[in-house]
């Protein structure tokens, strides 16, 4: 094996090693083992649990298809070999410069059809991910402390997961007791993923803990006319996205400040929500948002297993 990937293999063996007693002792499967951390190796590989997904970004060289296809199967070879995992369970994907996740027409585009599928623990939690069939497994490791802190201050509290993805932060809300939830995304895939998340967990169907396809533009302007009250949201939006179901193209940096308001009119005296945006260029803009206690919670928010510390934004916003 070639110096630069012998480098790599053994930078991965030592940061498992690493984080493998810590992720026993808080109950977690899936982790963070490696981003960009050596020049020249633009990669993200996170390990889940017996299996690792590596997502390797254009290079700065110019190169021909066939250098490409020589470098990815030398990055294989290194992760084979540093984490001692068979090829069958070495996951490679390409993600370009433009992509971002949640970003696009709201759908989930499948890059492969072999459903190699596993369900992992966070927390004590059973979630169900794919590692294979598209650019994102179904779960966003670095969200895992929030979904934690909304399981722990769920008791009781009616919930409501916007852009709910495949419905983690839901199972948490549930495990934390919630009184009621209400899981709404515009995307039959991701709801169904999240119908079987729950179902994992042993949480039943019940008229109190409603799932809704829904734009949640669309469904967040007529919930104050519905009467709608929550004491917990958590609105994670797309950076971007104009599915034709939308009436219109959606852009965090640009609409955010009607979300939140619609948001907080949804909100009980004392009532919370977290927003989060992974858009690199974000900036809250404060001065036309409605009177909330604004809390940036980034720093506290991103796991200890990241080192990409601005991998997202955070705030808990709490209503007067």
């Amino acid at each position: 094996m070639e110096t630069a990937y012998e480098q790599l293999a053994n930078r991965l063996k030592r940061v498992h090693k690493h984080l493998r007693k810590w992720a026993k002792r808080t109950g977690v499967t899936c982790y963070r083992l490696y981003e960009k951390d050596i020049p020249d190796q633009p990669l993200i590989v996170d390990w889940y649990d017996g299996a690792a997904v590596c997502w390797a970004f254009e290079r700065t060289r110019n190169e021909t298809p066939a250098d490409e296809e020589a470098w990815l199967l030398k990055v294989s070879e290194a992760i084979r070999e540093g984490l001692s995992l068979p090829s069958e369970q070495v996951f490679l994907k390409r993600r370009f410069r433009q992509q971002d996740r949640q970003e696009g027409d709201g759908q989930y585009h499948k890059l492969d059809h072999r459903s190699v599928s596993k369900t992992i623990s966070e927390h004590g939690l059973l979630l169900e991910v794919n590692l294979s069939d598209y650019v994102d497994t179904g779960l966003f490791l670095d969200h895992r402390p929030t979904r934690k802190r909304v399981g722990e201050e769920a008791l009781g509290k009616r919930v409501l997961n916007l852009f709910a993805y495949t419905g983690a932060f839901t199972v948490h809300a549930r495990a934390g007791r919630a009184a009621s939830t209400t899981t709404v995304d515009l995307s039959n895939t991701y709801l169904d993923w999240a119908m079987r998340n729950l179902a994992l967990n042993g949480f039943a169907d019940e008229p109190k803990h409603r799932i809704e396809k829904a734009d949640c533009m669309k469904w967040l302007e007529g919930a104050p006319g519905r009467g709608e009250k929550y004491d917990l949201i958590i609105c994670d939006p797309p950076t971007f996205s104009n599915s034709k179901a939308m009436k219109a193209p959606f852009r965090v940096d640009h609409d955010h400040p009607w979300m939140i308001g619609q948001c907080a009119k949804l909100l009980s005296p004392g009532g919370v929500l977290y927003f989060s945006t992974n858009f690199r260029g974000f900036r809250l803009t404060t001065d036309k948002l409605p009177p909330l206690k604004i809390e940036d919670i980034s720093e506290a928010s991103v796991p200890e297993d990241f080192r990409n510390r601005k991998i997202h934004q955070c705030w808990r916003m709490t209503a007067g």
